[in-house]
Formats: structure tokens, sequence, C-alpha cells
């Protein structure tokens, strides 16, 4: 494990370039390239700090080779942010100026060791201080890390853990496929240039159905494969509407909403008609990885299922698939069949609300606290201007998270946490320590300082 520390520097404030919110806890130094278009990426060279307006998932092929990434808008649960965290690379994003205050070719340094990210002017000097892994504290509180990108899973796999709390399936989509399935499922009625791109994409491939399922399953898997036997829960597509408009072939199935975060997203896709199609390949993708190749800790999960009624439909319509779960076997011949758990994301105030009813059809549940957080706040996460307004440590925010932690104990449900508030706030993590939580998923950069955290909270409560 290494720790970055910035050496003295005379007048370092007057160096600041910029200035936003920190992801991961490293220091880089690099040429700028700004980039404002992604058609524009082939001008990017290793090792040169990406700053542009924000990342999408056309983005990743050079965000892979940036020493850094700075971005004018977006948050900590941002996709810049998310990418950033998962390939190791420090970043500041929702700095607002930095597309103005640099120009391509300046040198500049990348500071995200405190609460704040900075951007200085000039190649600033650093050290590294290394850390004996074998020396960090066990746990009775499980810890568990985030994975978007499976090409990451194995280097991720080798820190201290107990599994996958949260691999989102949109990153795989977007990244191996780059597709809208839907446009890949009617490929005789798109246009002849989109038609034409998704052939290339699908070349040596003769059926979509099989191409999509495959890819998304292999995906899965590697991810399932790093970390077996432990738990690996993995969420089902949750991009937004405007997300979905960026894959080849998008525009033609998805709407234009004023506030994708609260429309149409998560659940409420999977068995509309208008979707379903596209939801049953991800079901027959799952059901691959778990019943062909083995890998049972692989355990599929919910987003944003908004009332017990969505939840119902969405795994009737997995059974459609062929991956059933027990409230889809309930009252039915399971001969022949294999059962899967399946969890909800707790995200919603209504999936606390109605724990009970929700807890009878489904397995577990993981608190999403970034998405509880922006709901029971009122607060739209992806808009830079408000929300600084509160976050996770609201009291609001965590009566409830004690309300669903206690009644997933009392039915003797698995509960986990997988958003962003114990990877960004180590006494949020002691808080739900306190409350009993099973899991913890942390971002891999997080996992040290936030595992020492947990381990002296539980020594504390040992105490009393």
């Amino acid at each position: 494990m290494k720790e970055y520390q910035l050496e003295r520097v005379a007048n370092l404030e007057s160096r600041v370039l910029a200035a936003g919110a920190a992801v991961g806890s490293k220091i880089a130094s690099g040429k700028a390239r700004i980039i404002f278009d992604a058609k524009h990426i082939r001008d990017f060279k290793k090792g040169e700090v990406l700053v542009t307006t924000m990342t999408d998932p056309d983005w990743e092929p050079i965000m892979k080779m940036a020493s850094a990434i700075v971005t004018d808008k977006g948050g900590r649960t941002s996709h810049a942010a998310i990418v950033s965290r998962e390939l190791g690379i420090p970043a500041v994003v929702g700095t607002e100026i930095a597309t103005k205050t640099m120009k391509t070719g300046d040198m500049i340094t990348v500071d995200t060791t405190g609460s704040a990210g900075t951007i200085y002017r000039g190649a600033l000097k650093f050290k590294v201080v290394e850390h004996d892994l074998k020396k960090i504290p066990k746990t009775r509180t499980k810890v568990m890390v985030n994975v978007a990108i499976p090409d990451s899973a194995f280097a991720i796999s080798f820190l201290p853990n107990q599994g996958v709390g949260l691999a989102r399936e949109e990153f795989i989509i977007a990244s191996r496929m780059g597709l809208h399935p839907m446009a890949l499922l009617n490929l005789s009625k798109q246009k002849p240039g989109v038609r034409k791109a998704i052939m290339e994409k699908m070349r040596g491939w003769k059926d979509p159905k099989r191409y999509y399922i495959e890819n998304l399953a292999f995906g899965i898997a590697k991810i399932g494969a790093a970390f077996f036997p432990h738990k690996v829960i993995v969420r089902f597509s949750d991009f937004k509407t405007n997300e979905y408009r960026t894959l080849l072939g998008g525009e033609n199935y998805e709407p234009k909403e004023e506030n994708p975060m609260i429309g149409w997203r998560g659940a409420s896709r999977y068995y509309d008609p208008k979707f379903k199609p596209a939801f049953m390949l991800e079901a027959a993708a799952v059901k691959k990885v778990r019943e062909e190749m083995g890998l049972t800790n692989v355990i599929p999960m919910v987003p944003f299922c908004r009332t017990v009624e969505e939840g119902m439909k969405v795994q009737e319509t997995m059974a459609e698939a062929g991956l059933y779960t027990k409230y889809a076997l309930r009252g039915k011949s399971a001969k022949g069949k294999i059962t899967t758990p399946i969890y909800v994301m707790c995200e919603i105030p209504s999936n606390v609300l109605s724990a009970d009813a929700f807890l009878d059809i489904f397995d577990g549940m993981s608190i999403g606290s970034n998405d509880l957080t922006q709901l029971t706040m009122g607060l739209d996460r992806d808009s830079g201007i408000v929300t600084k307004i509160a976050n996770e440590k609201n009291p609001a925010v965590e009566r409830l998270i004690a309300e669903i932690i206690a009644k997933c104990k009392a039915r003797k449900k698995y509960i986990g946490i997988c958003g962003q508030g114990p990877s960004d706030y180590p006494d949020f993590a002691e808080f739900l320590v306190g409350k009993g939580i099973e899991s913890m998923s942390l971002n891999p950069d997080t996992v040290v300082k936030t595992t020492v955290a947990i381990a002296k909270r539980e020594k504390e409560m040992k105490r009393k």
C-alpha cells in the first residue's frame, strides 16, 4: 500500500490552478491535454493529464493511459470518478474552471491526498511511502470492494477483502459492446451506418443474442473468478436514459428526460415491453455464469426498485429467461429448476418504509447511500451546485440506514452497503459498524484506511 506525500514548496498557494472533489489518494504530474470531444481522443498521449468538461464510456480508452484526470463538471459518483478509482488514477472532478485555467502542454501536478483535490502549476516533487498490507487488522464486519472494470478485477482481488459488494454491469456493457441492446436485437431496422458499425463490433459472431449474452457473461465471470469463492454481487444495468442514448444506436430507443436520475432507470426498465427483451439478455448472461460456468458466488441485484410490485415483475421476467428466484417459483413446480438468490438495492426511501414487503420477495438488501441521500434530501447528485448541502452523514439519512440494518438483521437477511459513504468518511464507516451492518463494499483505494477505522470501532464496542 502506497502513501503519497507532497514535499514542501515555497508559495504553494500561488501555484494553484484549480480545485475540486478529490478521487483517490495519490499525486501525479504530467502535461495537460485539453480535450472537449471524445472524437479527438487520438490526440492523447500516454502519461498526460486528461483535462475535460466531463467523461462518459467513450473516453475510457484514454483514461487508462492518463497519469491523472481533471474535469470541470461532475461529483464523486460521476463516470470520471468511478473509472479513475478503478484504475488507481488520481482525479479531481467538478473544478468548474480547469479547462479555462490550463492549456494543452502545461506541466501540472494533481494532488488528491487531501479532503479536496488540487491542481498545481509545474511538476512538484513528492515522495511515496509503502505500507505492509499484512499488518492490516482483521475485522468482524466483512470488507468488500466495488468493481466496475473486469480487467482490473484480478489486481484488486489482492487487496484484503471478502468479495465484491458491487460489480456494475453497465461498465461491462459500455466497454465490451458499446452498443444499445435494443438496436442489436433490431439490427435489420437500423440505418445503414449504425447497422454497419454494429456488425463491425459483432465480427466473428452470427447470432446477435449470443454475442451480447456471452460478452456480458465473460465480463461478469472475470470478476466472479477473480474473487471466487467470495460473494460477488452483480448489479443489473443501471444506465440512465441520457447514458443509454450515448451507446451505438441508442438515440432511437431512449426518451429525452428532464431529470434522468429519477426517470426511466433500474427495475422500471426491466419489465417494460420497450426494454424487456434487452433485460432478458442480462438475465441469460447471469444464468450462464452461475449455471454453465459454475460461478455460484455471483449474485444478481436489482437497482432502483420503487415498489414491491416492480420487484415481482422483474423476477417474473428473469424466470422467462430461465433465471429462477424463490419468489418466481413460489407455488409452482421447481422440479429440475435451479434457483438463484437475489438482492435489491436499498436506495429509495420506499425501500426502507416498505422493508418487510421487499424482504418477503428478496434475499437481502445492499444500501446504495448515494441515491438514498439524494432522494432523502431532495438533491440531484449529478448537480455540482447543490451536492455540497448534504451527504450520507445527514441525520435523516443515517436514521433510514439504521432502520433498514435493524430490519434486515431481524429478518436474518443479508444487509450490506455499496454506496460512496464509508469510502469517503471513516467516521460514517464507524457509524455503520455500530449499527451492526454485515458488510461494507469500498472503493479499492480506500480499503486500507477504512478497514483500520472499522477495526478501531469494533475494538471500542468490544470494550463496552
